[in-house]
């Protein structure tokens, strides 16, 4: 198995300028499983699996999307109660969410536990977790390659200890610009990137910067990347976990450490790949991404940004 991704599945309901939606499929381990899968598909590769849990009213249907899709989900635990859920609204130019209601639901009691058969994947992704159940999961897993992590603001607020313990133990943290400085307590985003970086274990430090892009801080040097430019942004929820869960699926790709060049596409493709989450309601656009569309954009990207082959 390529990638195992750990995370929430959840249901989600969303208003944006553009609509009003209610009990989206959601989650982070859902929308960096369809990421990753998609991307493990054409690269022909070992496979997808998540471990999460969900209650029982989680639909057939949403389950047998995720495997049509080519996930392993023999790791999702149907568990007595309702499936966390998640109520929030985008305004203005979209850039945050407003949360107005979280129910954590069988959620709240989440207990990682990974299956034998899935504890040495090329990668691990630890989605968006309290810090201690992504130890649990570092503790159980030997990926051969790397271990990706994602965190929020709540866990820099009321977890810091356990999250900067957990940061030492990854090779790659994933975090959006505001996190970086909050954790580091310093506004200039690069001194405060430098600084977060140096409480890891020498490892890489990647900063989603929204419609701005991305910075990466790798051993080797700093890349930046815009962007994908749309006029078209309906819902931006996911999106993040869309960009890690490519991260993942490209970096599966290769062998012992990450050098900044492969860093530096596989940064391109997520990219891109978040550029359609943003353009629906829920996974819609990454559900039903086809590989034309797909090269289109991808194509189009590096001719804009000179990182084409």
């Amino acid at each position: 198995m390529d990638i195992l991704i750990v995370g929430s599945l959840a249901y989600d309901s969303v208003q944006s300028p553009e609509g009003n939606f209610q009990n989206l499929l959601g989650g982070s381990a859902t929308y960096a499983g369809l990421a990753s899968s998609f991307h493990n598909l054409r690269q022909e590769g070992d496979g997808v699996a998540l471990i999460g849990v969900v209650g029982k009213d989680f639909q057939e249907t949403d389950m047998k999307l995720l495997q049509s899709a080519g996930i392993d989900t023999s790791g999702i635990e149907v568990a007595d109660g309702e499936t966390f859920r998640w109520v929030g609204s985008y305004h203005g130019d979209m850039a945050e969410a407003k949360t107005h209601e979280t129910h954590l639901n069988v959620f709240e009691h989440f207990n990682p536990q990974v299956p034998t058969g899935m504890r040495e994947p090329k990668i691990t992704f630890c989605a968006n977790l309290h810090p201690s159940l992504q130890n649990q999961v570092i503790e159980q897993t030997k990926p051969t390659r790397c271990t990706i992590l994602d965190s929020m603001n709540l866990w820099i607020d009321i977890a810091s200890k356990e999250l900067l313990n957990v940061m030492k133990k990854v090779d790659i943290v994933v975090l959006n610009d505001g996190e970086i400085k909050m954790l580091a307590g310093d506004s200039n985003l690069v001194r405060a990137g430098n600084k977060v970086r140096g409480m890891m274990n020498d490892g890489i430090l990647i900063i989603k910067k929204g419609e701005h892009g991305v910075l990466a801080i790798h051993p080797d040097g700093l890349i930046v990347l815009p962007a994908f430019p749309t006029e078209t942004v309906v819902d931006p929820t996911g999106c993040g976990d869309t960009f890690a869960g490519t991260l993942a699926s490209r970096l599966a790709l290769g062998e012992g450490e990450v050098s900044l060049d492969e860093l530096k596409s596989a940064l391109v493709h997520a990219t891109v790949t978040a550029s359609f989450t943003l353009q629906s309601f829920g996974v819609n656009a990454l559900h039903l991404l086809e590989e034309g569309v797909y090269t289109g954009r991808i194509e189009s990207y590096m001719k804009m940004t000179g990182t084409g082959k």
